[in-house]
């Protein structure tokens, strides 16, 4: 199951690689792409994990950002 969103506020280009880095270390997850670009995440994972995944992916995000908005895109 693959999910997209738009982080909106994303600040800066090695942020987007650090949370790259770490929601792809999370469980279920296949793969995970930031593009800091296009403002753009990519979680790509077990359909029967994806929520959990999303909780952890958000927390990540907010860790390294706390001002980013995370909309589905």
């Amino acid at each position: 199951m693959k999910k997209k969103f738009t982080l909106k506020g994303l600040g800066c280009a090695s942020c987007a690689a650090k949370m790259e880095t770490a929601i792809c270390k999370l469980d279920g997850v296949k793969q995970a792409t930031v593009n800091y670009m296009t403002t753009k995440l990519i979680v790509e994972g077990e359909e029967d994990q994806m929520p959990a995944i999303l909780r952890e992916a958000e927390k990540i995000i907010k860790k390294i950002e706390p001002d980013v908005i995370i909309k589905k895109a």
